[in-house]
C-alpha cells in the first residue's frame, strides 16, 4: 500500500527521523518547554513518552515493512504493541524514578539553619572554612565563618545559626549552653 504515492517504509522511517529528533530535542531542553502545573495529573501525556511511542512504533514499522512480507496493518499492530510495551517500561523503570529522585536532592540554603555539621578546614576567627553536613540524599560542603568571632579547630562539631551570601554561620556545638543560659 503506498498512501500519497509514497510507499510505507519511507514514510514509517520519516517518522522515525522527526520522532527521534524531536524526542533528543525535548530531552535536552526539556526545562525550558516544561510548563509547571500544565497536565501534572497526565503523567502519560508526557512529550518524551510520546515521541519515543512514534519513534519506536516507526523503528519496528520500518524493520517489519522491509525485512518481511507481513500486511501493513498486521506491522502497524505489531509496532504500536512493541511501542506500549517498550514506552511503559521506560516510564516506570526511567522517568518516574528520575523525577523523584531529582526532587530529593534540592535544598534550599535557609534549610541549613539549625542543622550540625563537622567542620572539614578550620575556621580562623575572622576568615572562612568549610563545614560538612550530613543529608538523606548525600553530604553538603559549604563555606562557613564564626558567628561569635572565634576560631574553630577542624573536627569540630558545630551548628549552623545562619547563612548569608551562602556562607554558613557557624557556632560550636559545646558552646551552645552558653545561648541558653543567658535567657
Amino acid at each position: 500500500m503506498e498512501p500519497f504515492s509514497i510507499p510505507l517504509e519511507t514514510i514509517y522511517l520519516y517518522g522515525l527521523i522527526i520522532a527521534g529528533i524531536f524526542t533528543v530535542l525535548y530531552v535536552l531542553f526539556a526545562d525550558v518547554f516544561h510548563f509547571h502545573g500544565a497536565g501534572d495529573g497526565l503523567h502519560f501525556l508526557n512529550p518524551v513518552l510520546i515521541f519515543a511511542f512514534i519513534t519506536v512504533l516507526s523503528a519496528c514499522g520500518y524493520l517489519l515493512e522491509r525485512l518481511t512480507s507481513l500486511h501493513h496493518l498486521l506491522i502497524f499492530g505489531i509496532g504500536a504493541v512493541a511501542a506500549f510495551i517498550i514506552v511503559s517500561l521506560l516510564n516506570v523503570f526511567v522517568l518516574v524514578p528520575v523525577s523523584s529522585a531529582e526532587e530529593s536532592l534540592v535544598y534550599k540554603e535557609s534549610d541549613l539553619k539549625g542543622r550540625i555539621g563537622k567542620v572539614i578546614t578550620a575556621v580562623p576567627e575572622d576568615g572562612f572554612g568549610e563545614v560538612m553536613i550530613d543529608s538523606k540524599s548525600g553530604r553538603i560542603a559549604k563555606p562557613a565563618s564564626s558567628f561569635d568571632k572565634v576560631a574553630i579547630p577542624n573536627g569540630t562539631d558545630v551548628l549552623v545559626v545562619d547563612v548569608k551570601n551562602g556562607v554558613l554561620q557557624v557556632v560550636e556545638r559545646n558552646e551552645l549552653e552558653k545561648y541558653f543560659s543567658r535567657g
